[in-house]
């Protein structure tokens, strides 16, 4: 009798004991739930501060406006589909904001790039060129080894056994050959020189590595302590460019929070060059935040950078340049300071009871006060929405494990006092 209860009296209390052992080991679990999400708080608003930074922060280098196709030819083209169809082929201008001029060739021979649409510089990875580095340095030799790079066209010609080339054969044969290269078109240039120049292009790429951006900062986010007694110093963020000096521009709000952009000695920096590096000074007692520098200059784009408007098929890439605006923008990020102790969660005693395991200080506390420091919170604490959603979903949570319904192989149990 000691061991259990016979018969269907002893198979009922035997399922409540279940029930009971089963809720007990249930309740522990959902406070853990809940100690994890509020000890999380902090980190869980730093990386949501840390990430918002980085949607915002805009890619380095210049922007431009196509023109549209300035010199070409004509091709044609052996779709996919088994369609045949007559397109142009040749070189593109771009208008460059803030001042310059790109030439370009298409990179997607499926693509009918727009007028007037707006592109902004991207490295191959940003483009059709991202899956295929080979193809990307193939190209780029093509672009350095062609039309307009190469602008003796008797020299060109002779090298590719064309006879005579004109800009815009010389162009449609150069655009032939980067299509082939991105994507293993099947076209061909209707001039005859155009099409042997193409064919020698192919054949004797090389490959070259990735160019550089035009002006970038390295990296583009950087995250540091909270600011101390002392302030604190995030970075460093380096220029990287072809410019021969940058200007150096932080943001009205770091401005206005007394955030300064300094040089290693800490000297305020308005002017930078390549391999400058840059800091984010903040002062003593700063309340989190985020601050950002925009840099801006004047240099020639390197041939072979990659332009995107969004459309993969109607990215170009870069033939030539004038000497062109370009910015860059890197942003500092930093966690505000522990605002002082909180309550510590408890353990449950029973089915509603909470104990807590200590207090905030020796100071007797309100009821109120020790439901905030059971809870995990604090009078001082601010309300955060994105945390809101997360206890939400871990509230829910919380619900299903507290719930009387039965586990699995408990309606087993009870089946058996029939018998």
């Amino acid at each position: 009798m000691a061991d259990g209860l016979p018969g269907a009296g002893g198979g009922a209390a035997s399922a409540a004991v279940g029930h009971v052992v089963r809720g007990a080991a249930r309740r522990p679990l959902a406070v853990a739930l809940l100690a994890a999400a509020l000890t999380a708080a902090p980190g869980a608003r730093a990386w949501a501060d840390d990430q918002a930074v980085a949607s915002t922060a805009p890619p380095g280098g210049a922007s431009a406006v196509l023109d549209g196709l300035k010199t070409y030819g004509q091709a044609v083209l052996h779709a996919r589909d088994g369609s045949v169809r007559r397109i142009p082929a040749g070189l593109y201008e771009m208008r460059v904001d803030g001042g310059g001029m790109l030439q370009t060739y298409g990179v997607g021979v499926a693509g009918n790039a727009q007028p007037q649409a707006h592109y902004t510089e991207s490295g191959w990875g940003g483009s059709p060129l991202g899956g295929d580095a080979e193809a990307g340095g193939r190209i780029r030799w093509v672009l350095e080894h062609s039309y307009p790079q190469l602008n003796d066209l008797a020299g060109l010609a002779k090298a590719a056994g064309a006879g005579a080339l004109t800009a815009e054969s010389a162009a449609a044969g150069t655009q032939v050959a980067i299509w082939r290269l991105a994507d293993g078109a099947q076209v061909e240039a209707t001039d005859q020189a155009a099409e042997k120049l193409a064919d020698y292009l192919q054949r004797e790429a090389g490959r070259l590595p990735e160019p550089p951006a035009s002006l970038r900062l390295d990296p583009g986010r950087a995250s540091g302590p909270a600011a101390g007694p002392a302030g604190s110093r995030i970075g460093p963020v380096t220029v990287r460019t072809g410019a021969q000096s940058v200007s150096v521009t932080p943001d009205a709000a770091a401005v206005a929070m007394g955030v300064r952009v300094v040089d290693a000695d800490g000297q305020p920096v308005t002017a930078a060059a390549d391999g400058t590096r840059l800091y984010f000074e903040v002062p003593a007692g700063t309340p989190d935040g985020t601050a950002s520098v925009t840099v801006q200059g004047s240099t020639k784009v390197p041939v072979g950078r990659v332009f995107a408007s969004g459309i993969p098929d109607e990215a170009q890439v870069v033939a030539g340049s004038s000497e062109s605006a370009s910015t860059a923008t890197a942003s500092a990020v930093w966690p505000q300071p522990p605002a002082g102790p909180v309550g510590k969660v408890g353990t449950l005693a029973g089915s509603a009871e909470v104990i807590p395991t200590g207090t905030a200080g020796p100071e007797t506390q309100s009821p109120d006060e020790e439901r905030l420091a059971v809870s995990g919170s604090s009078a001082a604490t601010p309300v955060i929405a994105s945390l809101a959603v997360g206890l939400l979903v871990l509230g829910g949570m919380v619900v299903l494990l507290l719930r009387k319904r039965p586990l699995e192989g408990e309606e087993g149990e009870g089946g058996g006092t029939d018998g």
